[in-house]
């Protein structure tokens, strides 16, 4: 970030709370405390009214405002997005407050991001999403991404698929993205396969936006299409038993495999999940098997068996 760009966000952040600290504008834009004092004093030469308080940080004269705040195409987009998850993690009370003041700061777009807006808004879908979780590795391939179908253009990409795990290239045209449970999704059309494929963020090695446009007219929404997926896909409904102080061991993996809810039944805690793989999540409950109780299906209990089995037997003969 250069200078000139420096100053303006500073005193973005002025008006965004009462009091700042150097500190903390020091460690928001990764210089030194003296790089701050020294923009702090220009501002304050190119007339900005700026009280310093010894202890307390720094504050604008009340009543004064900026402009028109001006927006990134990246900044709206990301707007949008933080739109998507509000809705699915907070209250009703608290989500209406925050669409009001989304709507408020939408005002100030400029014509060309608020098309941009309206354009991409059915493209991104939240199912179901866990407040706690943070995109971490998945942040820097989501906004790749996003540029990538508000530009119009296809995604060069390196992706690992996880059972078997192979690393193939391909070639994607973007057609949206969804969140469920812990996890982000890039819906496209694959070029290598010649059809439509879900990926998992996470999983690309490599993630380029090409010079190569593609129309989004020939692709169905994203909603049309997870629609067909969910008619497709059979799910298994999972319940299980997990008595008090064992919940813990579930906790961090419970919504990579289906949880949908939890409630309590005497001394224990009754979870049940939905989940298409029976294979996929004996694999990961066989670690649990010694604090977790299947209570259905049958079939899961079968499997669960089975596999002990064939563990014992693979022990033998080690």
């Amino acid at each position: 970030m250069n200078r000139i760009d420096r100053l303006t966000a500073i005193l973005t952040h002025l008006q965004s709370k009462r009091t700042v600290r150097a500190a903390e504008l020091a460690a928001r834009f990764e210089v030194s405390l003296r790089t701050i004092y020294r923009d702090v004093r220009s501002l304050e030469e190119s007339g900005v009214p700026i009280i310093g308080e010894a202890g307390q940080g720094y504050s604008l004269v009340e009543g004064y405002r900026l402009p028109p705040i001006m927006f990134t195409k990246e900044e709206a987009l990301s707007m949008l997005v933080a739109e998507k998850l509000v809705e699915k993690s907070l209250g009703e009370e608290s989500g209406r407050f925050f669409k009001e003041a989304l709507i408020k700061i939408k005002a100030v777009l400029k014509s060309s991001e608020k098309d941009l807006l309206v354009e991409v808004q059915d493209t991104i879908k939240v199912l179901k999403s866990n407040p706690s979780q943070v995109m971490n590795k998945s942040s820097k391939a989501f906004q790749t991404i996003l540029g990538a179908i508000s530009e119009k253009k296809t995604l060069s990409t390196a992706y690992m698929t996880f059972d078997p795990e192979l690393r193939s290239e391909r070639e994607l045209e973007p057609v949206g993205m969804f969140h469920s449970y812990e996890q982000w999704y890039l819906m496209a059309f694959c070029r290598l396969r010649n059809d439509y494929r879900t990926f998992r963020l996470d999983r690309f090695s490599k993630l380029q936006v090409t010079d190569t446009s593609y129309s989004t007219a020939k692709h169905p929404s994203l909603q049309s299409y997870l629609d067909k997926v969910s008619s497709e896909r059979k799910l298994h409904q999972i319940v299980v038993e997990v008595p008090d102080g064992s919940m813990k061991y579930l906790v961090n993996s419970k919504y990579n495999n289906g949880f949908v809810s939890e409630k309590r039944v005497g001394d224990v805690t009754e979870m049940t999940f939905m989940n298409s793989s029976i294979e996929g999540y004996v694999r990961w409950i066989i670690a649990l098997g010694d604090v977790v109780v299947i209570k259905e299906p049958e079939v899961l209990r079968n499997r669960l068996e089975q596999l002990l089995g064939e563990i014992k037997e693979m022990q033998k003969g080690s």
